[in-house]
């Protein structure tokens, strides 16, 4: 009788260890309405320990063809399969700092393009082998004396036009040729119709034709906005305003994912009318915060969206801006 009670005893002791071990598990989150409608994927990206494997980030997400994801951090840039598994990265003060990066199939292969805000350049560099095969400075050819040259996003064209926009400095935003020579400028700071107050973000938006420039003017008064500019640098329109810090911009078909550093995605449709609100902040000390530790992460939640980027089945992948390193999977809904 008391072995029995002995091995019913140790049973009871392995299930509710075995139901704790469970309950600490962080289960998805859903959100979004609708057809914009996401389950979170939780310790997508962690190594084996649950901790972080890029380090500081405020950078950008891109997606090769084969479905691989691509994010900027600090030390450089990682790459994981879409299930999380780090596969390779390109570290080191070549790859450092890159805040925002667009990836294009071109007859070589894919390659990633770059806008180094710490660094004040655009690199263009293999996404297979890493190998940089362009640098874009400051274009002395401007004619423009600046004090600073600091660029924060960089889009290119469908010739291969490549566009780079200094917004934390100047706010002019460059055009080059796919070799690099300086082609023109346009813009300026301020808080006008057509003025930037931190051109942000940037991205061919091909919800339209022809596609045209889609800007993220984080800073504007009294609201943060988006704008549309035609390839040539010819304003075009106003597209919405009231979005808080809107930070960079992705577009899918008809969709456009817009990170807002105030701590949440907005996704608008083609009439760039709001279609969801994914994670949004409730706490107003978390939000636009960059401190926030990885024991403080909460699932669902974000402190300072600062990249996306759509795959193939519309799922979308989300970089935090954020001490620890946070990128995130969300998975659509069907």
């Amino acid at each position: 009788m008391k072995k029995f009670s002995f091995g019913v005893a140790m049973t009871l002791v392995l299930c509710f260890a075995l139901s704790a071990r469970a309950a600490e598990k962080t289960a998805p989150v859903r959100m979004g309405c609708g057809l914009m409608t996401f389950d979170t994927v939780p310790g997508w990206g962690l190594d084996e320990n649950g901790k972080s494997i890029i380090g500081p980030c405020h950078g950008a997400v891109v997606i090769d063809k084969a479905g691989n994801i691509y994010t900027s951090a600090q030390l450089g840039v990682f790459v994981f399969n879409p299930e999380g598994k780090l596969i390779r990265r390109f570290v080191g003060d070549e790859y450092s700092n890159i805040h925002d990066m667009e990836i294009r199939d071109e007859t070589d292969g894919e390659f990633i393009y770059g806008a180094r805000n710490a660094n004040a350049e655009g690199i263009k560099f293999s996404a297979d082998t890493g190998d940089i095969v362009l640098k874009l400075p400051f274009p002395e050819e401007s004619g423009l004396k600046l004090e600073k040259f600091s660029p924060t996003a960089i889009t290119v064209a469908p010739n291969g036009d490549i566009i780079l926009s200094d917004g934390y400095a100047s706010n002019h935003i460059f055009k080059f040729d796919k070799t690099g020579k300086y082609l023109m400028h346009f813009g300026e700071k301020g808080n006008d119709l057509k003025q930037f107050n931190t051109a942000h973000g940037m991205t061919l938006d091909t919800r339209y034709d022809p596609p045209r420039l889609l800007i993220c003017d984080r800073n504007h008064e009294p609201k943060g906005r988006l704008l549309h500019y035609s390839l040539e640098g010819e304003f075009i329109d106003e597209v919405i305003t009231g979005l808080g810090m809107p930070t960079s911009a992705s577009v899918q078909g008809d969709y456009v994912s817009i990170p807002d550093l105030h701590g949440r995605l907005v996704i608008l449709d083609k009439s760039n009318t709001i279609m969801a609100v994914l994670g949004h902040n409730p706490d107003p000390e978390q939000r636009r915060n960059y401190n926030v530790p990885q024991d403080q992460w909460i699932e669902g939640v974000f402190s300072g969206t600062h990249g996306s980027y759509w795959d193939a089945d519309g799922n979308l992948y989300v970089q935090d801006w954020n001490v620890a390193g946070r990128i995130m999977k969300l998975v659509r809904v069907k």
